[in-house]
């Protein structure tokens, strides 16, 4: 247990490193004089690369085990890009030190959801993933009002500095009290091929779209668009913004440990995850056809879309019933691969949707068209995950044989 609670601990700083940007956005702007595209473009890198990383993270998790991963890419790249953006002196180097750090985060929820399939039965993998990633989020929240206030108090730099040498301390502390469980050699050398074996597999294939959007609208609008959105439309300082964010980021944490047990409660995983999304897709719908409906509303609308978007552990646990045992780091890489890629792709999508719908004098029409475009692909995963096939939590069903 020890070694999962400092593996939580490293799941908070990625947490927030993915988050953070959003507080920062007014000093970024006013210090090196990026724009909201940069900006868009810095918080899309560090997805993107995350993202990427997952498939060296899955075959390094069934070869190395998940201590020596995590403890390695958490210090070079976690560590050193914090201390990049500490001293970054144009919107380049950020999203340099942005990519440097989804590197780094990249193993850190993957390492704890391989020791869970290893060591705890089908059943149980949901709420411990869900549980975990409720932990995990309350780096958002630290990526709220406490981020800004540490900004405004030391200065940004300041404050990234502390940061990296914490992240080199926690990547010591992973090296030294995480244990690996056994390993299935079967799948140690099946390297890249193990990606392809389960790509092959068609009943994954409904369940990816959702994976790949349900994500997109908290993490986006929390880790970066919040700030743009409501400093634009309804004025508010960086003190302000940090409360409201603040708010969602609560709202992610209790939505990630409310979805925990429901798959057991109700005996399904994909209605319950469905439900979730049609949810999140109603409160994006409402941002986009009321987008000055005020500021309390629109933190209600934001923290309904950080409960309900937090279906990532009962997606993943849907996916995971199927993957085969000697798969199964890669199983969840590539499941985690569409999930933050698809994050990262809307990132830099979101960032030309703005650019492109800004009108000189109506600050909220870019907002229409942002939530629009959320709205648009959450409907269509949706609509393609309906045709899934379930996955009960007291059962593990067969996968189908590759095509």
């Amino acid at each position: 247990m020890a070694g999962i609670a400092v593996l939580a601990v490293a799941y908070v700083l990625s947490q927030f490193y993915r988050s953070f940007l959003a507080v920062l956005t007014p000093a970024l702007t006013a210090d090196l004089g990026a724009t909201k595209a940069e900006l868009s473009f810095a918080s899309g890198v560090w997805f993107i690369v995350f993202a990427l990383m997952q498939f060296a993270v899955g075959v390094c998790l069934d070869r190395f085990g998940p201590r020596r991963t995590a403890a390695t890419l958490l210090a070079l790249g976690g560590g050193g890009g914090a201390m990049l953006f500490a001293v970054a002196d144009s919107p380049a180097t950020i999203s340099i030190a942005m990519g440097l750090i989804g590197a780094g985060c990249s193993p850190v929820l993957m390492a704890p959801l391989f020791i869970f399939a290893k060591t705890f039965s089908p059943a149980r993998f949901a709420v411990l993933t869900s549980w975990f990633v409720a932990i995990g989020s309350l780096g958002n929240v630290v990526g709220a009002t406490p981020m800004a206030a540490a900004a405004e108090a030391f200065g940004w730099r300041e404050v990234m500095v502390g940061l990296g040498i914490v992240t080199l301390l926690v990547a010591a502390a992973i090296q030294i009290i995480v244990r690996d469980p056994p390993q299935d050699e079967s799948g140690a050398g099946a390297g890249m091929s193990g990606y392809l074996e389960l790509l092959r597999m068609k009943v994954l294939w409904p369940i990816i779209p959702l994976m790949a959007i349900n994500y997109a609208p908290p993490a986006g609008i929390r880790g970066l668009w919040a700030g743009p959105y409501l400093t634009e439309v309804y004025g508010l300082d960086a003190l302000a913004i940090g409360n409201v964010t603040l708010f969602m980021a609560l709202g992610m944490v209790a939505g990630s440990f409310l979805y925990g047990p429901l798959d057991t409660m109700f005996g399904t995983r994909k209605w319950v995850a469905a439900g979730g999304n049609v949810i999140s897709l109603g409160a994006v719908i409402c941002l986009a056809a009321f987008p000055l409906a005020g500021v309390p509303v629109a933190t209600v609308l934001l923290v309904v879309i950080g409960v309900v978007g937090m279906g990532y552990g009962m997606i993943m646990a849907h996916a995971r019933a199927f993957f085969p045992p000697h798969l199964t780091g890669r199983g969840v890489t590539l499941m985690n691969f569409f999930s933050i890629g698809g994050v990262g792709a809307m990132q830099f999508a979101t960032g030309g949707v703005v650019e492109n719908a800004t009108v000189p004098g109506d600050p909220a029409a870019a907002y229409v068209a942002l939530f629009g475009f959320y709205a648009l692909l959450l409907a269509g995963s949706l609509v393609i995950y309906l045709f899934s096939r379930d996955s009960a939590p007291d059962r593990l069903p067969l996968p189908d044989k590759p095509a």
